[in-house]
């Protein structure tokens, strides 16, 4: 996604900037009459942090929002969403009472009065202390598994408990759900043990029970352990992010921990499993998979999947939940060839999980552009892959994707490759410099992108350079992850008509630039680390005008994904800035193809008569479906009925993206030397060019490819 320094702002428009930090002065004398003092939770501390946010969102956020009654309401319901969303600890005694500043919270925050934070803080803290009591007393005694009731695991549905007898009913329901999946887990393993050893006895139903809640209870004294081990800063956090994201989901605060923690990057050199992960509440969220590590190869691992616990190779698990994310971290990293079983939450599906993963060293390069080349009714093409528009912004002369990609293009035009796909499937973005000029690559000079700060007018970002790398048939693949720089190239060869987009329905939608800035910076006489907001101060626009906010990129053939009805995108989120439209840049279209019309429809009828697509279709349903059943018998007949029937139906699944072209994807002449040097890891370009053989969508994409006939009165077509 796409994020700029304070710098590349100055670069970019040093009067926006300005505008922001000159009233910085009458700001800062304001901000003199704390006195800031060393205590416990640093209370002053809170109050300069509230202050200065405050300014930095209202003098620099994209779109400002007015402290009012509308926003009050947003930071008192998130708050006690962020503390309590399971609805575990506050009655609705308690949110009667926490209303009385539900209106009120703006002006508080206005003058640095923090009653509201510091009632719902402490009352929480008290609800922690008994919750042990709770979940002690409920997992000391059997449950009643022949009881007809059930449980709805959807708590933003769910009311508030009407008192304190119902609150325990609340957890008793809770444990007893995981108690029965802790049963039924240890009988799958049992009738397992007994299919290969005919001796094996199986334990009786009152010993797995008794079991269960034994790790039942271990797990929750081992959460409580570490929501103790959190300080005021982290529940701060919480309620300083219920603040900030009234303005968009995108502005987030990050405190000194936090930020070191976001800083994290597992697609280094290390030894690890490839993923970058994030706390999000009391979970380890999967934030992104690393392209060519580990987990991306082992392919059940995704972003948005939620880690509960982790094991070292068949060792007992270890639960997480509520571990510190660096603490966690230390677990799930490990020395090359050692194997981690993380038990995952799918995003998906909301389904649990086992996922055994072997370690590897986990390097850089595999982020970098690729390209493999294969043979299609005697005509040779080519697919580039690029997994994020990288650039180091603090050595231009290093190695970044557009040189990287005009080299790659270079070398395969010397195999005489006739059509390029260009793969932008999970490209989060990156570097917009380098989205602009790979986008020249492919066109004579023009306009790529708009961009607009806050009461500014657009300012057109062009491709100065017009010599064309390419001028043959192109195809963009992207899919519903697609974001940001990566919805801005493929927005640009949509406009020129230089490509055929192909992939999900539309793509992510984050038309917004986010900046990462020290809040010290704002307040230098405050020599504590006050932390760093992430803030949204720039919107794109296509070079139609329109903008790639929430809409993202529709495709210009839409290909059914597991991802077709979820709520994936950024029209899904809470307060995401609007789509809106400007004035269009001065730009030609290319018109580059001279039967593009006839080939999208082509393709269209193929996908709809495609039995695999159609598979894939009916299987994003039943994700869909399984994703809004969130209701759960808490009757072990029931129960286990309802599992064994859900394992029935996804057995007419385990097909769905079992496809073959059988075509042989090789590496371009120009890799052998770095594979044969180890500088290209032989082993992980096989995998990969395996499973571009294994790909429906790739297979569409030559298809189109294939057919696919240039304009020769077109700009693009020159030597």
């Amino acid at each position: 996604m796409q994020v700029q320094n304070l710098k590349n702002i100055r670069t970019e428009n040093m009067k926006s900037v300005y505008k922001f930090i000159i009233p910085f002065v009458a700001f800062f004398i304001l901000l003199t009459s704390f006195t800031v003092k060393p205590v416990k939770n640093d209370p002053e501390k809170d109050k300069v942090l509230i202050t200065v946010i405050n300014y930095m969102l209202t003098n620099g956020h994209y779109l400002p929002k007015e402290l009012d009654d509308d926003f009050s309401e947003h930071v008192f319901t998130t708050f006690i969403d962020g503390l309590d969303p399971s609805k575990r600890y506050f009655t609705k005694s308690d949110i009667q009472e926490f209303s009385a500043y539900k209106y009120l919270i703006d002006n508080q925050l206005k003058s640095q009065d923090l009653s509201f934070y510091h009632l719902v803080y402490g009352r929480f803290i008290q609800k922690i202390k008994s919750a042990k009591q709770y979940y002690g007393q409920i997992l000391s005694q059997p449950f009643n598994f022949n009881k007809k009731e059930s449980i709805d695991i959807d708590y933003k549905k769910a009311s508030f408990a009407k008192n304190e007898n119902e609150l325990i009913d609340y957890w008793r329901k809770q444990l007893k759900l995981n108690t029965l999946g802790r049963i039924q887990e240890q009988q799958e393993l049992e009738k397992e043990k007994a299919k290969k050893d005919k001796k094996f006895k199986k334990s009786s139903f009152k010993t797995l029970e008794k079991k269960a809640r034994k790790e039942v209870l271990k797990s929750m004294d081992e959460l409580y352990i570490r929501i103790e081990e959190l300080e005021h800063s982290d529940w701060f956090s919480t309620f300083l992010n219920s603040v900030v994201s009234g303005f968009d989901p995108h502005t987030t605060y990050m405190n000194p921990k936090v930020k070191e923690k976001f800083d994290i990057d597992m697609s280094g050199k290390i030894e690890g499993i490839g993923a970058r992960l994030q706390p999000k509440g009391i979970y380890t969220h999967v934030f992104e998979i690393v392209s060519g590590g580990p987990a991306w190869k082992q392919g059940e691992l995704e972003a948005g999947d939620i880690i509960l616990k982790v094991a070292q190779g068949d060792a007992e698990p270890l639960d997480i939940v509520g571990m510190k994310l660096d603490d966690a971290i230390k677990f799930i990293k490990g020395k090359k060839g050692t194997e981690v079983r993380l038990t995952v939450k799918k995003k998906l599906d909301n389904s649990i999980k086992v996922i055994s993963i072997i370690r590897d060293v986990v390097e850089l390069g595999e982020t970098y552009v690729k390209s493999s080349i294969v043979n299609k009714d005697g005509k040779k093409y080519a697919i580039i892959n690029l997994p994020q528009f990288y650039i180091d912004f603090k050595d231009q002369t290093f190695r970044d994707s557009a040189k990287d990609m005009a080299k790659e293009i270079e070398n395969l035009k010397k195999e005489n490759v006739e059509g390029l796909i260009l793969d932008l499937r999970n490209n989060g973005g990156g570097s917009l410099k380098t989205a602009i000029e790979i986008a020249g690559l492919f066109i004579s000079e023009g306009p790529i992108v708009q961009t607009k700060y806050r009461n500014n007018k657009p300012r057109v970002l062009n491709d100065t350079d017009s010599k064309i790398q390419w001028n043959g048939p192109l195809v963009v693949l992207v899919n519903e992850l697609s974001a940001s720089a990566s919805e801005i190239f493929a927005a640009a060869m949509q406009d020129y008509n230089r490509a055929v987009i192909m992939g999900g329905n539309q793509t992510y939608g984050k038309g917004t630039v986010q900046n990462i800035l020290p809040i010290n910076q704002f307040y230098p006489k405050y020599k504590k680390d006050l932390g760093y907001l992430k803030m949204t101060i720039q919107k794109f626009y296509r070079v139609n005008g329109g903008s790639t906010q929430k809409e993202g990129v529709y495709s210009d053939i839409a290909m059914p994904s597991r991802y077709s009805y979820m709520k994936v995108g950024e029209r899904d989120l809470d307060g995401a800035l609007a789509w809106d439209k400007i004035e269009h840049a001065n730009y030609k279209p290319t018109n580059s193809y001279e039967n593009f019309d006839d080939v999208v429809s082509n393709s269209k009828e193929r996908i709809i008569q495609n039995k695999n697509f159609k598979l894939i279709n009916d299987y994003a349903k039943w994700l869909k479906k399984n994703q809004e059943d969130t209701t759960y018998s808490l009757n072990f007949k029931q129960f286990t009925k309802e599992s064994e029937k859900h394992k029935k139906s996804s057995e007419k699944f385990t097909s769905v993206f079992k496809f073959s072209s059988k075509l042989n994807f090789v590496s371009p002449k120009s890799e052998l030397p770095l594979i044969k040097s180890g500088v290209v890891d032989k082993d992980k370009r096989i995998a990969w060019h395996r499973n571009l053989a294994k790909d429906i969508y790739v297979n569409e994409a030559l298809n189109v490819l294939s057919e696919l006939r240039m304009r020769k009165t077109s700009p693009i077509v020159k030597n």
